[in-house]
């Protein structure tokens, strides 16, 4: 299944992506019940993705009978709901609206690390990004006017879907609720003159994700898909989750013996080679860029680079309306 947020009128609600069209799950399962389902309002959808994860079981059975119903109308064209959406005419937002904790690998791809010249981590290198950086799937990553060298990073992103400590590597899978995209946009010149990395890669934007969440259930073999982003409609990177030095057994076990792992964590793998610093020439980010990301068995992120000055231009304008 492939879980996501998406926006009707100024709210965040909880969806499913069944075919070509969003399936609005608390919608959906109101109307199951009042038209084919259960005899009384017995359970219930959330409508975010943390509380989905946190009620477990009983969410995942009313959302196979929510989806099942959905197939059945979307079958006969039945669109005279109201939980029922055309994709193209959705909105996306980010799979997991403020997550509690993004943990970020460094280093975690063997070419990525011939590409630098750099010895492969005996251990994973660990950073991590704010909440305030997460955008989604077409949203605007803001080029700050204190970078020069804007970055990009295609990355493998798995989701936390219960919570956890001191995890053992066999367990892993029950601990996972499934994987996603995230481009891990970078400042290489503050990351690098700061001599640590959280501030050049944690501006607000720099850390677009989606375009949903894929349960683990779809994807059997996490550690073998094409990754690959594009820039303009070049392909920059190109590589396969295969080359990961730590896959998730590990990273799941490793961090878990240091934290809590909790419902809406999300943990980022690492990028492959290709990055724009280390082409020579540089290839950096520039404003009205477009970048899309692909990822084997989970789909496409799209996002388009704009200035920091043209950003607040149009947030001027718009208060003034």
């Amino acid at each position: 299944m492939k879980l996501l947020h998406y926006i009707k009128g100024s709210k965040y609600r909880l969806g499913c992506l069944v075919d070509d069209y969003v399936v609005d799950l608390s919608r959906g399962w109101r109307d199951y019940i009042k038209i084919g389902g259960l005899d009384n309002n017995k359970g219930e959808l959330p409508s975010d993705m943390v509380e989905f994860f946190m009620a477990g079981r009983e969410s995942l059975r009313n959302l196979k009978r929510v989806i099942r119903f959905a197939k059945g109308l979307i079958k006969k064209e039945e669109f005279h709901t109201d939980f029922i959406f055309n994709a193209e005419k959705v909105k996306f937002g980010p799979p997991v609206l403020n997550p509690g904790k993004i943990i970020c690998i460094g280093l975690n791809y063997r070419d990525h690390c011939a590409e630098q010249g750099v010895k492969i981590p005996k251990v994973p290198i660990i950073f991590s990004k704010f909440s305030t950086a997460v955008i989604g799937h077409n949203d605007f990553v803001v080029k700050p006017s204190l970078t020069e060298k804007l970055d990009y990073e295609a990355e493998l992103a798995f989701v936390i879907g219960k919570e956890g400590r001191w995890i053992n590597k066999k367990d892993w899978l029950k601990y996972v609720a499934g994987y996603t995209i995230m481009n891990d946009i970078s400042a290489r010149d503050i990351q690098f003159s700061d001599g640590q990395w959280v501030r050049g890669k944690t501006f607000d934007t720099f850390a677009p994700i989606g375009p949903y969440i894929v349960t683990t259930d779809e994807i059997k073999d996490p550690h073998n898909l094409v990754i690959q982003l594009t820039l303009n409609g070049k392909i920059m990177q190109n590589s396969n989750t295969s080359n990961l030095i730590f896959g998730i057994p590990h990273l799941v076990s490793f961090l878990s013996n240091v934290m809590t792992l909790k419902p809406g964590d999300i943990v980022t793998t690492g990028t492959p080679p290709g990055v724009g610093i280390f082409r020579k020439p540089p290839v950096l980010l520039k404003h009205s860029d477009q970048i899309e990301i692909y990822i084997e068995k989970i789909g496409k992120l799209r996002n388009m680079v704009i200035d920091e000055s043209f950003y607040k231009k149009q947030i001027r304008n718009i208060k003034r309306k």
